[in-house]
């Protein structure tokens, strides 16, 4: 009964202000969270957890080791798709990339790609940023990833200074714009001999990741893997 009725309300709100799929800007209908049915089941998956030292893995090879890296979908600036990632990180709307994540593990669950993962921990947001955004979509991230496998979430990382934007910026200006911009927490010694899932919103060059990565791995014995909601074409 009381699922009846909240199935009448959200019916009655959808009616007066209509949820949107921000893919294809079709309304979504009681049954459909975030996503239309036909743009979820046509997402651009990656499938990088199915592949054996896949581009993602190859990409951080000689840079900073990693047990496994995965990403859920291919990320194209313009593209249809890309309007996740906005809606997620601008507009206010960090809960579709926590039910996103948790639908990854659902989706990569054949993959055995989280199994033997200890703790999930996000890369960090400067204060600065954190107030103007009001929420860290990459924790939201790692938080559904952390409910949907029944594990710790850990906040190990910080954000030390801010920097300025990374969008137009290329591969060597990204890594010198970030150095020195992270530190870990100081429940360090918690971490000591786990595996970390390390995420992160979307990869492009990667120098966030390892940088943060790197920090993970001056922890005695910690193994760390990658995950992020979307990738560019790595090369």
């Amino acid at each position: 009964m009381l699922k009846t009725i909240k199935q009448w309300i959200n019916a009655a709100a959808d009616v007066v202000m209509p949820r949107i799929c921000p893919v294809c800007g079709k309304a979504l209908d009681g049954d459909e969270l975030w996503l239309c049915r036909q743009c979820f089941a046509n997402l651009p998956r990656t499938r990088f957890e199915e592949v054996e030292f896949n581009t993602m893995e190859q990409h951080f090879a000689g840079k900073v080791p990693v047990e496994r890296a995965t990403a859920y979908f291919f990320y194209e600036k313009g593209a249809p798709y890309s309007s996740i990632l906005h809606d997620i990180k601008y507009h206010g709307l960090p809960k579709m990339g926590h039910w996103l994540a948790s639908r990854a593990v659902h989706d990569m669950e054949d993959s055995h790609f989280f199994e033997g993962i200890d703790m999930v921990t996000a890369v960090p947001l400067h204060r600065s940023k954190l107030a103007r955004r009001g929420y860290n979509q990459s924790e939201y991230l790692a938080r559904g990833i952390a409910s949907a496998l029944n594990i710790p979430y850990i906040d190990a990382l910080k954000a030390i200074r801010p920097h300025s934007t990374q969008t137009h910026k290329g591969a060597m200006e990204r890594w010198q714009n970030i150095q020195g911009n992270y530190a870990l927490k100081n429940n360090a010694d918690l971490l000591a001999g786990k595996h970390i899932l390390l995420v992160d919103d979307v990869i492009t060059t990667g120098s966030t990741l390892t940088v943060c990565a790197s920090l993970l791995k001056s922890i005695p014995g910690v193994t760390v893997s990658l995950f992020t909601l979307a990738a560019a074409r790595l090369e």
